[in-house]
């Protein structure tokens, strides 16, 4: 049919061909999910396998420890170490609260810091830090001062006895001014560490550092106990100086009363409360 303009109507579209749709091949649908469903299989298997396979490995005791092995030890024993890690021969290395026996080996007041570290299969390595005694304080009772100048142990009878002692700072001021002691007792740490750089008079020459608020730090020489006075700062400088002449006045010791290094640029020896020597 035509319309008024010769074209033909957009109307006949019932003489087009259908195309038949093609039926699904179950067949390899079937192939496909069976294929699916045994990897899924496999797959659990392998993991369930692997699973019990580690449990059975972790429980036959074969990262059962066997060796520990103790690092940068000066004061104290291996055995010591062992007995306070709570480690034994057998534990599965993997059950180790690292953390938790790092803080119990750091109970021992000559340990500053334990490291612990697992070296697989059966071994665990400790790295100990220990606290080195500088000086000896009297709080009551005698205690121990690291290089840092922290008290940390108080001495027994069978302690070493041979430190500098440190006086003039009772429990009564660590008590009441807790932050200036502490800072004077630094200081005086500091003041062992300069003396341990000298060459003539040093540490080794000292047995007491006495340390008075108004006054200064005053040292005490092993050899008859003579008083060096070196008040509240330039230690290193007065020290310097008395190094110089150490070995002169040495021999006489015995009689002197007194070293004085507060006057600027001298060394001021006393005897029977009379200067008889001085240096620039």
């Amino acid at each position: 049919m035509l319309d008024m303009k010769g074209n033909k109507s957009r109307k006949q579209k019932g003489n087009r061909l259908k195309k038949k749709k093609a039926g699904r091949d179950w067949k390899m649908i079937f192939h496909r999910g069976l294929r699916l469903i045994l990897f899924s299989c496999s797959a659990v298997l392998i993991v369930s396998g692997g699973f019990f396979a580690l449990r059975m490995l972790f429980e036959s005791g074969y990262f059962g420890v066997e060796q520990i092995r103790i690092m940068n030890l000066a004061q104290l024993g291996s055995e010591e170490i062992v007995a306070e890690s709570d480690i034994m021969n057998g534990d599965n290395i993997f059950n180790l609260n690292l953390e938790m026996i790092s803080k119990k080996i750091e109970e021992n007041p000559w340990v500053a810091r334990a490291e612990v570290e697992r070296i697989f299969p059966r071994e665990v390595v400790i790295r100990v830090t220990e606290r080195e005694a500088r000086a000896i304080i009297n709080l009551d009772y005698l205690y121990y001062v690291d290089t840092h100048g922290e008290i940390f142990k108080s001495l027994s009878a069978d302690s070493r006895l041979d430190y500098p002692v440190i006086t003039g700072l009772d429990r009564d001021y660590f008590l009441n001014h807790q932050s200036q002691a502490e800072a004077l007792l630094v200081k005086a740490i500091d003041l062992l560490d300069l003396l341990a750089m000298n060459t003539v008079f040093t540490d080794e020459h000292i047995s007491e550092i006495h340390v008075d608020i108004k006054k200064g730090f005053v040292l005490t020489t092993n050899q008859s106990g003579v008083p060096v006075m070196l008040g509240h700062d330039n230690f290193k400088q007065k020290l310097a100086r008395l190094e110089k002449i150490y070995n002169d006045i040495q021999p006489d010791l015995a009689s002197l009363t007194g070293i004085d290094l507060n006057v600027a640029d001298r060394v001021i020896v006393k005897l029977d409360r009379k200067v008889i020597y001085t240096k620039g």
